[in-house]
């Protein structure tokens, strides 16, 4: 196989036991991110109550809004760049970047030091899911490729799911938490290094001469309805995502639930996460990528207004805030999988990268306005009325999605998106 890694670089070759490498490396990577997603939310209140560094609540949403901007953007630039230079190196040279800059964050001597690892940090974390999402598609038949991308992004919320049981265990001592995300990342690095293979999509285009496809062939009449309406829907499932993760402990909080209680619900919103992507991928492939995405954003406007109530039954609100996670957690990865299915092999890096990046600017916003409203005292309940009304946003973005894929007649086989 022709090799389009750097020389020195071990080449390999995506046969049955390099296949398996790519879904496990893959998905260990997107767990990564998925630990750093949360890692934050469940820390701030041990910060806020322990005065670290003399934090406020407005230092922690900067930190939050800061960490989000590098992953925003880390996630622009590299899908151009993947498309060019190959999946593989990127992706390592992204986790390394990240894991160093992890490691450094407990000993950042001021509240401005943290916030500038954790910037530099998200610019190395940004590129990990918009690659690996795209080996994971490259890796599957198209007819799977919902599934490929949610069933990758398992790990995403395995990692929440992780973060949430360790902060528990580890209660103030929270600078562990990113010890471990540090120094497990280095390690998923070097065996990516040595069993890691280049995207054999990638180096069949490349070895057919396929011309390298600027960013602004997302802006021509084929690709623009496509675009615009990922780019809106990606904004609007992020910002719930990283809403709902960076926030959620402290909206409960505040609604008179205690701290151990209101992290606790951070892990199961997160496990209903991955038990909706599961299902979420299966509905897709056999009932259409775009009928899916609607259905999830509808459902995802129901459980988010409920959770505005005050639930008195534990078993209630524990149900809601599960089914929160199964649908508005899925829902956002349903539009990474419609983007691997309409776009071609060489546009699909870019146009991840793109709906990606742009989708970081609503996990921007959503931390940044449900921080703001907690500051105010009225995080609870219109935090809540915020994500549902963004969730009717997202909705009526996949609406203006155009169903079949794009692409010569090879890529755009198997079930209509």
């Amino acid at each position: 196989m022709a090799s389009a890694t750097t020389p020195g670089a071990p080449a390999r070759s995506a046969g049955t036991g390099s296949s398996a490498w790519t879904v496990v490396l893959c998905w260990i990577t997107v767990l990564l991110e998925g630990y750093d997603l949360v890692v934050l939310g469940a820390i701030i209140p041990t910060l806020l109550k322990t005065h670290h560094l003399g934090m406020t609540t407005g230092d922690a949403t900067t930190i939050a809004t800061l960490s989000l901007v590098g992953v925003a953007i880390g996630a622009v630039c590299v899908g151009p760049l993947a498309d060019r230079l190959g999946r593989r190196l990127l992706l390592i040279g992204s986790v390394v970047v990240f894991s160093v800059l992890t490691l450094l964050v407990p000993l950042a001597d001021s509240v401005a030091m943290f916030a500038v690892l954790r910037l530099l940090a998200g610019l190395g974390l940004g590129a990990c899911m918009p690659v690996s999402l795209t080996m994971m598609a490259e890796h599957m038949p198209v007819h799977r490729r919902a599934r490929a991308s949610t069933l990758t992004m398992t790990g995403y919320h395995t990692g929440a799911v992780i973060t949430s049981l360790l902060a528990l265990r580890v209660g103030d001592h929270w600078e562990s938490l990113f010890y471990v995300l540090g120094a497990v990342g280095l390690a998923v690095a070097a065996v990516q290094w040595f069993r890691l293979p280049e995207s054999e999509a990638f180096v069949r285009s490349r070895r057919e001469g396929a011309r390298r496809v600027p960013f602004t062939e997302l802006l021509k009449p084929t690709y623009l309805r496509a675009g615009i309406g990922v780019w809106v829907a990606s904004f609007m499932g992020l910002l719930l995502v990283y809403g709902l993760n960076t926030w959620l402990p402290k909206l409960m909080n505040d609604a008179g639930y205690p701290v151990p209680t209101a992290v606790t619900q951070l892990l199961v919103l997160n496990a209903g996460g991955v038990a909706g992507l599961v299902l979420g991928g299966y509905v897709a492939d056999r009932r259409g990528i775009k009928g899916t995405t609607l259905g999830w954003f509808a459902v995802s406007v129901a459980m988010l207004a409920a959770l505005s109530l005050r639930i008195g039954s534990d078993l209630l609100l524990n149900t809601v805030i599960f089914l929160t996670g199964v649908f508005v957690f899925s829902a956002q990865v349903l539009v990474y999988a419609y983007v691997t299915h309409f776009y071609p092999a060489s546009l699909r890096g870019t146009a991840l990268g793109s709906a990606s990046g742009i989708g970081r600017i609503g996990s921007i916003v959503g931390p940044s306005i449900t921080g703001a409203l907690v500051a105010s005292g009225v995080g609870h309940p219109w935090g809540f009325y915020f994500f549902a009304a963004v969730a009717v946003l997202g909705f009526l973005a996949v609406l203006t999605l155009p169903r079949g894929p794009s692409g010569s007649p090879a890529e755009a086989g198997g079930t209509a998106a």
